[in-house]
């Protein structure tokens, strides 16, 4: 069974495009994401009350695109997949295990936005 996450947060760098090596290449973004717990203050502001960092790959066009678009500070609701990455640390000779989130969605918050610019499908 998968264990899935959703999640709102802000960029916390400029996303990273790459490409998978081999025949059938396919692009993946990296994205550091912020997943913030903003509270209402009573105030009409928010207090901060903590929240974590998680490394976020997007695959395909939907990655393509991401990378070309957003950049750091951009405020996104995320959902995927989570996985634990484990590799081995060779300065240390110790075994490192990390969460990751494969993301299926990716969208940006309206709030933020100035303009879109819409294209038809296949172009």
């Amino acid at each position: 069974m998968a264990n899935k996450f959703s999640g709102r947060g802000n960029l916390g760098a400029d996303p990273e495009i790459r490409y998978t090596a081999g025949e059938d290449s396919e692009p993946v973004c990296s994205l550091r994401v912020f997943f913030d717990r903003p509270k209402p203050d009573g105030n009409g502001g928010f207090d901060d009350k903590g929240g974590f960092w998680l490394d976020v790959s997007l695959w395909g066009t939907r990655g393509e695109a991401a990378a070309r678009l957003l950049k750091k500070g951009a405020r996104v609701s995320v959902s995927g997949e989570l996985y634990e990455d484990a590799w081995h640390d060779n300065e240390s000779g110790e075994e490192r295990h990390k969460l990751r989130l494969r993301a299926d969605h990716l969208d940006l918050d309206l709030a933020r936005l100035s303009s879109v610019t819409w294209h038809a499908r296949g172009v």
